[in-house]
């Protein structure tokens, strides 16, 4: 399994390399977002790619936005702003999480960790494999969904995590925190924004496919929810 790094600051590229080959994977680099983007149309084996924001020639939101064009691949989103709307973009371009330089690596590889779980389908075996709800049909095997009239939803790990979880639970309000805990596999740290931005994303997808249905409700100051019909 290969995980792409990808910085136009080759100290931090290699810093990293070094806790990914500890982890027993195997490092692709690259400089800059087109070089990106050409190692991943080139290495099928790539799992899952570390980002850079701020880089010449295609910054990181620009080769976000390219990669979701016809790729779920997992995405860690590295940046020296700490600022929540930049954390935010991100997200919304469709990055599955987001590191603010200077970092840790443990906690990069932390997360890393946990987004290939996820995006490798680890869910509980006593979870329902097909569910069925308003007008959604939800295969946990697969990871597919698709609307009661077979119209194909294309989600990230992360959304499909959080639908799953909604909808195996239907009527039941979770928290941002809760939603977190259980779909990243990480302890919540200030997650309420960042499960907002990827809930508000699953909400447009579903939306768009379904002709405007709104299936996850907002408990505001509570949670979320589905609601069986």
């Amino acid at each position: 399994m290969k995980i792409l790094v990808v910085d136009d600051d080759k100290d931090i590229v290699e810093l990293l390399s070094i806790y990914i080959k500890n982890e027993g994977y195997e490092v692709e680099k690259a400089y800059n977002g087109k070089e990106a983007l050409t190692k991943l149309n080139t290495n099928p084996e790539i799992a899952l790619m570390i980002l850079d924001i701020m880089m010449p020639q295609m910054d990181g939101l620009q080769v976000v936005r390219e990669i979701r064009k016809d790729s779920q691949i997992p995405v860690l989103m590295l940046s020296a702003k700490a600022d929540d709307l930049d954390k935010i973009q991100g997200l919304i371009q469709g990055a599955d999480d987001y590191v603010t330089k200077p970092f840790n690596p443990l906690e990069v590889m932390a997360r890393v960790r946990s987004l290939l779980r996820r995006s490798q389908h680890e869910v509980k075996n006593e979870e329902p494999d097909r569910i069925e709800i308003g007008p959604l049909v939800i295969k946990k095997d697969s990871h597919e969904v698709e609307t009661s009239e077979g119209v194909a939803i294309q989600l990230t790990a992360l959304e499909f995590g959080i639908l799953y979880l909604l909808a195996s639970h239907p009527n039941r309000v979770f928290s941002a925190d809760e939603i977190f805990e259980r779909v990243w596999q990480q302890e919540s740290v200030v997650s309420a924004k960042t499960v907002m931005v990827h809930v508000s994303h699953l909400r447009d997808k579903i939306e768009e496919a379904t002709k405007g249905e709104k299936v996850i409700q907002t408990v505001w100051g509570v949670g979320y929810k589905i609601e069986s019909r």
